[in-house]
């Protein structure tokens, strides 16, 4: 049977030991502060490049669906309302207007979202912390265990029988 830092159960670790496996344990917590971090940087980029591609869209719905979509829709308004083929094509000019305002915002809002996100930021603020924490602990008194040969015989027979 043994303890979980691979040592005897019932054995007492050195300073050194303790010092060791605090350090490996805070080196572990480093590695997943910094995967976190990695993660959260991740997924701003993520709505970084949404923002992006719905700014991109905005524009090129603009730019390419306008004659096309201005010709269909003007001689369509004229043909139901029968106004003058030249405010109809400013009708059909402004709807395109209008579908573009609609995807910039959405464009806005995900570049809002990927602003806000501070997942680097939160994670240095927690290092920082754990760091803190770490610096200012100080160890538990521990009650003091009679050596080995200072126990009843029928102790350590017991812990053989258990540990068998």
């Amino acid at each position: 049977m043994s303890a979980p830092d691979g040592g005897p159960v019932g054995a007492e670790r050195s300073i050194g030991q303790l010092v060791a496996s605090a350090t490996t344990e805070l080196s572990a917590l480093v590695h997943d502060e910094i995967a976190l971090a990695k993660a959260q940087l991740k997924r701003d980029v993520k709505r970084g490049a949404t923002s992006g591609g719905a700014f991109s869209a905005a524009g090129v719905l603009l730019l390419f669906s306008l004659p096309m979509l201005n010709f269909a829709l003007a001689y369509g308004i004229r043909t139901w309302s029968g106004w003058n083929l030249a405010v109809c094509f400013l009708l059909s000019f402004a709807a395109n207007v209008l579908v573009a305002a609609f995807l910039a915002l959405i464009g806005v809002v995900f570049a809002k979202k990927a602003k806000k996100g501070k997942g680097p930021q939160k994670v240095a603020a927690s290092v920082k912390e754990t760091a803190g924490v770490l610096q200012k602990a100080k160890p538990h008194p521990r009650p003091e265990i009679p050596a080995l040969e200072e126990r009843a015989p029928e102790a350590v027979e017991a812990v053989a029988r258990s540990s068998s």
